[in-house]
């Protein structure tokens, strides 16, 4: 037989990651930052999906891209 680990029993659940809004904040010294930036098209209340290159707004799909440093040659 190999030795693998076992499976986790049924009504066992592995750690994931949070989900959820707060995820959207930082919380410091009993005060709260937002980690992502708002849509400047639908206000406050609608923060953009932060992707490789650009960040994306959900809900009117206003996207900003990022800037790329190229090297200098």
């Amino acid at each position: 037989m190999s030795e693998e680990e076992p499976s986790p029993a049924p009504g066992e659940k592995e750690n994931k990651q949070k989900k959820g809004v707060w995820r959207l904040y930082d919380s410091k010294e009993g005060a709260s930052k937002r980690s992502s930036r708002f849509c400047p098209r639908c206000g406050p209340g609608f923060f953009m999906a932060n992707h490789e290159d650009r960040y994306t707004c959900g809900k009117c799909h206003y996207t900003e891209f990022k800037k790329v440093e190229t090297p200098a040659k």
